[in-house]
């Protein structure tokens, strides 16, 4: 059994997603980040930061109970626990685990700053170059893996691997939640859509995305 401590941002939908993905049990934990439940004693001690997401797997290494936290290490854990959903060919994996932190350094952040400048409290600011810069920066990102995705189903080619899963959740967030499909010229994109489109078809994303997670009262 893992437990999945959790809310609803995308990183933590990437979990969700793995663990359906993979068919692993699971029991989820939620964690009340609005209202600061993650600063408590007891979440610190599983991950330093406060922040979620964070599993512990009771079967871990050596069989004992192990916690995981930041959201791509996680899903190199699951993948790596399972042999699933990353390559056994050892150039295909570090291919697979370079898109991987591609997303957790760069599409991550940046997304999460159009989304901060574009719709939550910086649309306020008077001074605009905050948002530009960092929309001209998720354009530039969605224009490379729009580049990646040419003549390919997905990130790798033929096989749906954690480089998806790590991107699926972020992309989907930024032109539906953020509501910043125009401002980053989505539909101008050949090769993103069709792929998000596929990615949000299948059976155990569309079950990772359903889960109930603690919202903002």
């Amino acid at each position: 059994m893992i437990d999945f401590y959790a809310m609803g941002s995308p990183n933590v939908v990437k979990v969700y997603i793995a663990l359906e993905e993979l068919g692993l049990p699971y029991a989820v934990h939620p964690v009340d980040v609005f209202g600061g439940q993650q600063f408590d004693a007891a979440f610190l001690r599983l991950n330093p930061s406060a922040k979620v997401p964070v599993i512990v797997d009771s079967e871990g290494p050596g069989g004992k109970p192990y916690t995981v936290f930041e959201s791509g290490a996680i899903l190199l854990y699951l993948a790596e626990k399972t042999g699933k959903l990353l390559p056994a060919d050892a150039g295909a994996r570090y291919e697979t685990i370079a898109w991987l932190f591609w997303q957790v350094g760069g599409v991550g952040p940046m997304f999460g700053q159009v989304g901060f400048f574009y719709k939550f409290a910086g649309r306020e600011y008077e001074d605009k170059r905050p948002l530009e810069r960092y929309r001209d920066e998720s354009k530039r990102l969605l224009a490379v893996l729009d580049r990646r995705l040419e003549g390919r189903d997905w990130v790798m080619g033929a096989d749906y691997t954690i480089a998806d899963i790590s991107l699926l959740g972020w992309v989907r967030n930024l032109i539906g939640f953020y509501e910043a499909r125009e401002l980053v010229a989505f539909d101008q994109l050949a090769q993103v859509p069709g792929w998000l489109e596929r990615g949000l078809a299948r059976p155990a994303v569309q079950r990772g995305l359903r889960i109930p997670r603690v919202e903002r009262k």
